[in-house]
């Protein structure tokens, strides 16, 4: 099992910021903030599945060819290798806990395939 994360790591990115709760080997939760009308990218992952759980906002939920309304204490499953992606269309931020789980927990696990930021 590998990961790169470390326990109270942070990063800001276009669309709000990421910190690091708890990591071990197989998984990883992370406390993310989206920003008001931002979005995250449509992305996949090779070697993870994520569990998203809404702690506070609303947004919407793009998984596979499926888009999915949420709001605070919602929860969605995204499988290895399903495009997906967050997008907070409100005026107030987004908060969700995400627990990463699989074999290979890394930022470069990452294949993005629409971004407004640029980094496609």
């Amino acid at each position: 099992m590998t990961t790169t994360y470390q326990k109270g790591s942070s990063d800001k990115r276009p669309w709000g910021t990421w910190e690091v709760l708890e990591t071990s080997a197989g998984y990883c939760a992370k406390k993310i903030c989206v920003n008001p009308h931002a979005q995250l990218s449509l992305q996949l992952h090779h070697h993870r599945a994520e569990h998203w759980i809404i702690a506070e906002g609303e947004g919407i939920v793009t998984l596979g060819d499926k888009k999915i309304n949420v709001k605070k204490d919602d929860a969605v499953y995204i499988p290895v290798e399903t495009k997906h992606r967050i997008q907070n269309d409100s005026s107030h931020n987004l908060t969700f806990i995400e627990v990463q789980t699989g074999d290979f927990l890394d930022e470069d696990d990452i294949e993005r395939f629409e971004d407004i930021y640029g980094r496609v």
